[in-house]
Parts: structure tokens; sequence; C-alpha cells
């Protein structure tokens, strides 16, 4: 199988974070616990919503580490004297990574129903332009 070059194109500088970045969302996405859903709206909003059934809201962590944000969640382990005659539903640690881009920010999130919810919004950035002085008589440093 041939490696993905895209970020080697000689037209795009400083993208050589991306081939990573795709990289590290392929890996990230294989479990499929928790479930969850992403919808966006005309706005620019978009709201995640993961299938937390049984996790309280201190059990869960929501993280934004280098534009990935991150969501983790760990139970705590039964107290020892319970006696469970059948066990059907786990009590698994889960790490879910969605890649945000620039100008994407985590405006909430919420716990209700075994749903976590977390709303996130697109800021445009306002477009700039800059002149590049030329500088005559100079040489580059080599």
């Amino acid at each position: 199988m041939t490696k993905f070059a895209f970020p080697s194109h000689p037209l795009l500088l400083g993208f050589e974070p991306l081939e990573r970045l795709v990289e590290r969302t392929a890996r990230a996405g294989a479990d499929g616990y928790p479930p969850f859903n992403i919808e966006v709206s005309e706005s620019g909003i978009y709201t995640i919503t993961l299938a937390v059934a049984g996790f309280r809201d201190d059990e869960i962590a929501i993280t934004l580490e280098d534009r990935q944000l991150v969501i983790r969640g760990q139970q705590a382990d039964p107290e020892p004297d319970r006696v469970f005659l059948h066990r059907g539903i786990a009590t698994r640690q889960f790490r879910r990574v969605f890649a945000l881009a620039e100008g994407v920010e985590v405006m909430r999130a919420a716990l209700e129903n075994g749903l976590l919810t977390i709303t996130l919004q697109r800021r445009d950035p306002e477009p700039t332009v800059h002149t590049i002085p030329i500088n005559r008589g100079e040489r580059r440093a080599e």
C-alpha cells in the first residue's frame, strides 16, 4: 500500500502536521465505544453527543489538547462487598478524540439522561492581506 503523500506537494508549505493528524485520527477512531453522533447547523454550530450511560459527570474529563478535543471516562470500581450473580453492565473506561479545525471553539458540555452533549462553534477569522516589502541589495543567508 502506498503512503498518503498529500503534504509533500511542492505548493503546500507548512502542512506537514496534517499527515500526523490524519494518522492519529485514524488510530483513535478504531474503537466503537462509546457510540456518538455529530450534528451541524447552518450557523456553524456543531453538537457531539456521546452515549455514556452509567457515568457520572465526575467520572468524565473533557480537555482541549493541541486542537484536539479529548473525552475520557473512567468509572470507579464497584464496592468489594457487592456480589454479582450476573454482570452484564460493563464498567469500562474510554477515550474519544476529535480533531478540531482552526477557529472551532468548545462552547459548553452537558450530561443528561446518559448522554454527554458537547457544543462547538466555528468562528471564521477575518481575512487579512499583508504586503511583503522587497529588500534591495541584501543577500539571503546561506
